[in-house]
């Protein structure tokens, strides 16, 4: 009874062992495997095309780049700052920093990839000129993006705003609208669906994409390639603080920054994406 207890007991351990060790392998093969991959969160258009363009290059460099769609400015930060993605691309240096304030993150940019020129497009007004007293113009809302569309219709002479105002002016901030003009404040993506509601609608470079609307074509007027948009909005790639120097990331950089990808988004885009590199 002795000796088949001892040998039961015996090739329970040999088991244990044995699926131990394979637990142990198959868990190595698993964390070497994902070590390659790269979870990036980023907007459908220009963004996530972009990316997948990257992935190409980035497959016989031995990293498996995975894309993570979203629809929204909030919800990639999120994710980052939880560890769900090891990066995201699609937004610029002060959205980011206004980001980081609000919520009490620390996500930084690792490099500038491209810049996406704002445009001002017709609704049912079909031209600044036409433009009534009362007419309603819709913006962003978010923070640094509603500044830069109200910079844009100063720039286009239909309001003044407050001396030295910065980044972070709202409607709030105008102080001359000889047309009192009704501002109207609405989410970045649904800007592209509010054109047949209002006069003029100031679009953001990728939800205009999304939309079908190209800025080189479509918009009745533009940032200046020498405006505070062209020089301050730069579409960054973004990670958590830490992790600036990972393999990984920097891999990802060195792609998005190539001249492969460079003539990728001006073959692509048409002027509606502008490579910054």
């Amino acid at each position: 009874m002795r000796k088949l207890f001892a040998k039961t007991v015996a090739v329970a351990l040999s088991l244990t062992l044995l699926t131990g060790c394979g637990a142990k392998d198959s868990s190595n093969g698993s964390t070497s495997s994902d070590s390659k991959v790269i979870k990036v969160g980023a907007s459908p258009s220009p963004h996530a095309e972009i990316l997948n363009k990257a992935a190409e290059i980035l497959k016989d460099k031995g990293y498996d780049l995975q894309v993570v769609e979203y629809v929204d400015y909030i919800q990639p930060n999120i994710a980052l700052d939880n560890g769900d993605l090891d990066a995201n691309y699609f937004q610029h240096q002060p959205y980011l920093d206004q980001f980081n304030e609000e919520n009490g993150t620390d996500l930084v940019s690792v490099g500038t990839i491209h810049y996406e020129p704002f445009g001002i497009y017709a609704g049912k007004t079909d031209s600044i000129d036409n433009l009534k007293e009362g007419a309603q113009i819709a913006v962003p809302n978010d923070g640094t993006n509603e500044a830069r569309a109200l910079f844009l219709l100063e720039a286009q002479g239909l309001i003044k705003l407050k001396e030295g105002v910065d980044l972070t002016a709202t409607k709030n901030d105008i102080v001359e609208n000889p047309l009192k003009l009704d501002i109207i404040e609405v989410a970045a993506a649904q800007l592209p669906r509010s054109l047949s509601d209002v006069d003029l609608a100031v679009i953001n470079g990728n939800y205009a994409i999304e939309a079908g609307l190209n800025v080189a074509t479509d918009a009745i007027a533009t940032e200046d390639a020498e405006s505070i948009g062209a020089s301050t909005y730069g579409n960054v790639l973004v990670v958590k603080a830490g992790n600036e120097n990972n393999e990984a990331i920097q891999a990802l950089l060195t792609v998005l920054q190539s001249d492969e990808i460079a003539t990728f988004i001006t073959d692509t885009f048409e002027g509606a994406v502008v490579p910054l590199n």
